[in-house]
């Protein structure tokens, strides 16, 4: 389910609105958005949700603002403001320079008030505890990053990047390297994977018709339609024979055009390992 979440709720506020809605407990996400950020948010609903592992990897878009000359404690516009520097004698060369660097390739480290586990508990409750948490840095991909406008001390970007890479992160990171800090003031998701924002439709306008085939979250993996017996077999998650010049690794297991789950190539056999379909 494609959603429009609007600034100011949280991503779980949306997952409860559409748990009430649709009557499913069952109900989880390709990606939150922070409170302050708005745009697309991916849910996936009831069996659907064992196959969210197969989309963590899909790129997404954004759009944003970027403020340079303040830096914050949570690397955006809700934070409390921890150093401020003069940001005028940047020159459009040196802001063209600093955004190149940043395309491609780069050890990001998380923000400190973010989900991401420190010795098995959240760095944002350490961050809250007033304890000074640095979370290890770790290799994100800056596929594309674009200033649409530099209207200083704001820039106004477009960016597509790999799942796992935090804007916050990015915007500190190209006001550091600027030499006057920056934060996140404004951010919009435009694009998950193959979905796009103008699909989406508002939390208060969901319905059960805007729940999709799940079968797009495992679209890249080779597909294998099986009979009536081995449906029964994969449905109670008994192995099938591979077929000889099957694809190896992983395949989507489908049954005319239901997707019944996922299995991985084990020897002479095909295991499934996820399974979405009912009995």
């Amino acid at each position: 389910m494609l959603v429009a979440k609007p600034a100011g709720p949280t991503s779980h506020d949306v997952v409860d609105i559409v748990r009430r809605t649709l009557g499913e407990q069952r109900v989880g996400h390709l990606g939150t958005l922070d409170p302050f950020a708005k745009g697309l948010l991916v849910l996936v609903v009831g069996r659907a949700t064992r196959l969210a592992t197969f989309a963590t990897e899909w790129p997404k878009s954004y759009d944003g603002v970027i403020r340079l000359g303040v830096t914050t404690d949570t690397d955006d516009v809700t934070g409390s403001v921890v150093a401020t520097a003069p940001w005028t004698a940047i020159t459009p060369s040196q802001l063209a320079e600093v955004i190149g660097k940043f395309r491609g390739r780069y050890e990001q480290r998380p923000p400190a008030y973010s989900a991401v586990k420190i010795e098995g508990e959240r760095a944002y409750r350490r961050a809250r505890r007033g304890e000074t948490v640095e979370p290890a840095a770790r290799p994100v991909e800056i596929r594309e990053l674009e200033i649409v406008e530099a209207a200083v001390p704001d820039l106004e970007f477009r960016a597509t990047v790999s799942g796992g890479t935090y804007l916050r992160s990015l915007a500190r990171d190209i006001g550091a390297a600027l030499g006057c800090g920056a934060h996140l003031s404004a951010l919009r998701r435009t694009a998950v994977g193959p979905f796009r924002l103008e699909e989406a439709v508002a939390p208060e306008a969901v319905t059960p018709a805007a729940v999709r085939d799940a079968s797009i979250l495992v679209a890249d993996l080779p597909r294998r339609n099986v009979n009536r017996t081995e449906r029964d077999a994969v449905v109670h998650g008994r192995p099938l024979a591979r077929t000889s010049g099957g694809a190896q690794g992983r395949v989507a297991l489908f049954a005319d055009d239901e997707l019944l789950g996922v299995a991985e190539c084990v020897g002479e056999v095909l295991k499934p390992r996820v399974v979405v379909a009912e009995e």
